[in-house]
């Protein structure tokens, strides 16, 4: 049977507010409504959806069912677009979700003239590279940039270059933490510069290397690629930076590569949906065309 649109759309509104309450102020209606909606849905489905908690949860079946109207969403969105490209005066929206290095430092360089002469806005979600292909899953994104290689069912994935990374400090603080040589002990005390809980490149490479967990070192989360780099540049601590965004540094002395053996490369793939609008399409070209050289371009 098909589904039921206001109940879906009560359904997803309390999905993505977790309240019923909020759910009913974005729907306009009461409280009430959105429950008996929801209720309907689930029973038409045979399935519970919603956890009536603080705040609500989607149950796995619910997941489920939000992936699939937040995609349908987007192809909606995607079709009114299209079906108004002839008028040239009317931007078109994509949904990305992208890593925060990426979306620092090369994104823009490559897309900028692309997004004016074409009349491309985009709608940017965050997460470091080994999540934002969860995204796309859950139908939140057209598109997206990830370390993950794979495709997923009713998607493509291109190789689209690698982002490398060195370990980095100031010269003041590799002579106040590292003065007797790095190594296992000097790295069970020096601060790390980290992005966020998400972030493994640099708990992985000292685990690999050093056989260090990250409960035995001191570490800063900061989950900012430019507060991240600024908090590095500034003697805060050490850590993994991307080429682009050091060379000049490493090249003047402002910054030394601490270990040079242990160099990161993190291969990033572009992942779309096989139905793409017309913008998403050139996009899809440019990204393809430009994203390696740019990324690896030096910041000036």
């Amino acid at each position: 049977m098909p589904l039921n649109s206001k109940n879906c759309d009560a359904f997803l509104a309390v999905a993505e507010t977790q309240s019923f309450d909020a759910a009913a102020k974005v729907l306009n209606i009461t409280a009430s409504a959105v429950t008996l909606r929801v209720q309907n849905l689930e029973r038409d489905l045979g399935q519970v959806l919603v956890l009536r908690e603080r705040p609500c949860k989607v149950t796995n079946a619910g997941q489920t069912l939000l992936n699939y109207l937040q995609h349908q969403r987007l192809l909606q969105q995607q079709l009114i677009q299209q079906l108004n490209g002839q008028n040239k005066a009317e931007f078109s929206s994509i949904h990305i979700a992208v890593n925060a290095d990426s979306l620092a430092t090369w994104l823009f360089p490559c897309l900028n003239t692309t997004l004016l002469a074409e009349k491309i806005t985009l709608n940017l979600q965050v997460a470091v590279q080994s999540e934002t292909h969860k995204l796309l899953e859950q139908g939140q994104v057209n598109a997206c940039i990830s370390s993950e290689s794979e495709a997923m069912p009713g998607c493509k994935a291109h190789f689209i270059g690698q982002m490398h990374y060195r370990m980095v400090a100031t010269p003041a603080f590799v002579h106040s933490w590292f003065k007797q040589g790095i190594h296992r002990e000097s790295l069970r005390k020096a601060p790390a510069v980290i992005y966020n809980d998400q972030d493994h490149l640099h708990s992985h490479l000292l685990l690999a290397q050093f056989g260090l967990n990250q409960q035995c070192f001191p570490f800063h989360y900061i989950p900012s690629s430019t507060a991240f780099a600024d908090a590095i540049f500034s003697g805060l601590g050490y850590g993994l930076v991307p080429d682009y965004q050091i060379a000049d540094r490493t090249q003047n002395g402002t910054l030394i590569e601490i270990l040079p053996q242990c160099s990161c490369d993190v291969p990033l793939y572009w992942h779309h949906w096989k139905q793409q609008s017309p913008a998403l399409k050139q996009l899809t070209k440019v990204i393809l065309e430009q994203a390696e050289q740019c990324m690896n371009s030096p910041i000036q």
